[in-house]
């Protein structure tokens, strides 16, 4: 039986489920866990992660105490440690460690010496006071988190032909529309709910789905229309859409005419992206090309919904401006039912974004570049924070390699799961002078570290999270921190109060906040969006952004009347291959994702019972190709690219296209990302995770690795 029920923000994926924490107070523990039906995004819904993967909070690997290393790793020799290679400590000592070796790398060679990955998982508190700390205290912008690994192409697309890279309209809005096309995006095992309201919404309101993709994720037995297309063809297949809508007259003129600019050159550029043409590129068939291009543009109410599958690629960015190409032709965005919507993610990763933990952008996505954005953050923290636009999260894990950081702070990330290449990321990280790890694990990462400083969970702690569709909603603390851990937002203050003093700071930026509710309200007094957001207005169903003022309601869509940059912008577009293609060697594609029971790099889930749901990776493998390599279901296999080689068990299964494969990213025995090309977006910096070229051979079952406690 419990005693008290906490009310919090569940800490899994962007959709923002509500979730309560039923507890026994007097023993720490949550007793299970439900969520109200009248909750504008859960809905009396939750996945299997939200509804039982929460006992991660109590296994028994959580760090709940400093520590040290016995032996201080050195550039050029830094080696992952073993449980018995750390001692615990205080932690006056560890912080004076970790501010010593900081304000020393600053001292010696200048504050761009160093860098921070901040959290997606984390609070907007936490990564506010976090980037706040390398900007006002250190004087650096190499600042990063996971959203350069997943939405970078997004965003870096959205701004350039609206100026804003939020999503645009409400999920729940689902119910409004009466077409949506998903493409990249395996939405029933990545974001459940949201596919449990588009489902609702096929039963109840006869909506119509298209889904391109090239797996048969879920959400094609809800379709009316499926473009099974080869990966890496997105520029292609949506502008052939596109030339249909244009060639056809199907556009909105009134729209195009008076809320657009440059769509003379963007039409011209369309004029080679024939169905046909994007069929020998594609493999959709023409018929269907023009088929979804016509329902799409007959649409009265239409929304475009993506993911990963979108902005993994080098050409990530073109494949975004691709989709908002559609809405801007069609007039579908600005309306209930409509818009432009990518489905974030991590719990907070828009969160984290809006909060500056990005090195182009201050917190509201403010320039860092721009004067006018550097003087205003100098007034407010007091300190002249640098002009300087930093290093990406994959230009500061290649500068590791070159000397050019030394010092590396990171918050609840784990790069040596998620970086491209890793064998390469590992030799990388090796050549670190000095790294420390906030975190409630001792992950992959992590044991690389000099210092590990253990971090409370969701359930320890009060802060926001922001989910996918703007959503600022509150996270109540259900205990107190376990064992000796602390608040992220605690521990960075501390530092950064330490910091100052050892660098000789003039002036304090501030970092004596006694609840992150004064976090939120300073972070509000610089970002606009969040001017009118406070936690006495949170309760419910939170509010979205923008908030202007404290009277204002929030904005459930936006663009009803205008575009952040006033009129959007067409961009002529050429069609760019993936950087690597299978061929006689290596002749299958591979594609990678995430799976139900496991969110990103497995810190959390594979530290709950959840990993007895999916205890290890699959190799999804077409029954045709199967055939041919004589490989059963269950049979071990070894995959291998040009960078390296995993030995996982087959799943045959008719998901998989002929030719592409597909492997999950959430297991270091079978990482999936010791395969992945490091090849880059130039634009966005993002890898390109979603194509690369692989070879398939038999394995024994004595090869396959076991997980590491």
């Amino acid at each position: 039986m419990s005693d008290r029920t906490v009310a919090t923000t569940c800490p899994f994926c962007g959709v923002g489920c509500r979730l309560d924490l039923h507890t026994r107070s007097a023993e720490n523990q949550i007793a299970h866990v439900t969520t109200p039906y009248d909750h504008v995004v859960s809905r009396g819904n939750l996945c299997v992660k939200g509804r039982f993967g929460w006992d991660f909070i109590y296994h028994p690997n959580r760090v709940l105490t400093p520590l040290i290393r016995k032996e201080l790793q050195r550039a050029g020799q830094r080696t992952q440690a073993n449980r018995d290679d750390w001692r615990e400590a205080t932690w006056d000592e560890a912080l004076e460690l970790v501010t010593d070796r900081f304000a020393a790398t600053v001292k010696n060679f200048g504050a761009d010496a160093t860098a921070v990955f901040c959290c997606a998982k984390a609070t907007n508190e936490d990564n506010y006071v976090l980037q706040k700390m390398f900007r006002a205290a250190i004087g650096t912008n190499n600042i990063d988190h996971c959203t350069r690994l997943c939405h970078a192409g997004s965003v870096v697309a959205l701004q350039m032909a609206i100026g804003s890279s939020a999503m645009s309209n409400t999920a729940s809005e689902v119910s409004e529309s009466d077409l949506i096309i998903i493409t990249g995006s395996n939405t029933a095992e990545t974001h459940p709910i949201i596919a449990l309201q588009m489902k609702e919404a096929v039963k109840r309101n006869g909506l119509q789905i298209i889904v391109a993709d090239p797996r048969r994720v879920e959400m094609v037995n809800f379709s009316a229309l499926w473009l099974n297309q080869k990966p890496g063809t997105d520029v292609p297949l949506f502008s052939a859409m596109a030339n249909v809508i244009l060639a056809e007259n199907l556009y909105n003129k009134n729209f195009v005419t008076a809320r657009t600019e440059n769509f003379d050159a963007f039409a011209k550029s369309m004029r080679d992206f024939t169905p046909e043409y994007a069929e020998r590129i594609s493999g959709v068939p023409r018929d269907d090309i023009v088929r979804a291009a016509r329902m799409y543009a007959g649409a009265k109410r239409a929304a475009i919904y993506w993911a990963l599958g979108i902005p993994e690629h080098t050409h990530g960015t073109e494949n975004a401006m691709a989709l908002i190409h559609l809405a801007l032709l069609t007039g579908h965005i600005g309306k209930p039912g409509t818009g432009l919507n990518p489905l974030r993610g991590q719990n907070n990763v828009q969160g984290a974004s809006d909060a500056g933990a990005m090195p182009w952008d201050y917190p509201g996505y403010q320039k860092a570049d721009d004067p006018r954005v550097v003087e205003k953050f100098r007034a407010a923290w007091g300190n002249t924070p640098s002009a300087k636009r930093g290093l990406s999260t994959t230009e500061i894990a290649n500068a590791w390699g070159t000397g050019e950081i030394k010092a590396m702070y990171i918050m609840g990330e784990n790069p040596l799961m998620s970086e491209p290449n890793l064998r390469h990321a590992h030799h990388m990280i090796e050549q670190l002078e000095f790294l420390v790890c906030q975190d409630l694990f001792i992950n992959e990462t992590g044991r690389y570290a000099d210092v590990i400083l253990p971090g409370a969970s969701w359930a320890e702690k009060d802060g926001t999270f922001t989910n996918t569709d703007r959503r600022v909603q509150l996270v109540r603390k259900a205990f107190e921190p376990f064992g000796d851990s602390r608040a992220d937002w605690q521990i960075v203050c501390e530092v950064a109060r330490r910091l100052e003093k050892k660098l000789g700071r003039e002036k304090s930026a501030y970092w004596d906040y006694a609840h992150p509710s004064e976090i939120l309200e300073e972070m509000g007094q610089l970002v606009p969006a969040y001017a009118g957001i406070t936690y006495d207005r949170l309760d419910g169903n939170g509010l979205q952004w923008p908030v202007p003022n404290r009277e204002h309601p929030g904005t459930p869509f936006l663009f009803e009347n205008e575009f952040p940059r006033g009129r959007a912008k067409f961009h002529a577009l050429v069609y760019q291959p993936s950087a690597e293609q299978p061929d006689a060697e290596y002749p299958f594609i591979l594609t990678t994702g995430r799976v139900l029971y496991h969110w990103h790099g497995g810190t959390q889930t594979r530290n709950s019972i959840l990993d007895f749901a999916q205890p290890e990776a699959l190799v999804e493998i077409n029954p045709d190709d199967a055939a041919r390599l004589a490989v059963n279901e269950g049979d071990a296999v070894r995959v291998s690219s040009r960078r390296g080689a995993i030995v996982l068990r087959a799943r045959v299964t008719e998901k998989a296209s002929r030719g592409v494969v597909f492997i999950p990213f959430h297991f270091a025995e079978a990482a999936a990302n010791m395969l992945t090309n490091d090849a880059i977006d130039p634009q966005a910096k993002i890898p390109e995770y979603k194509i690369c070229a692989v070879k398939i051979a038999h394995a024994t079952t004595a090869e396959l690795e076991t997980k590491r406690d």
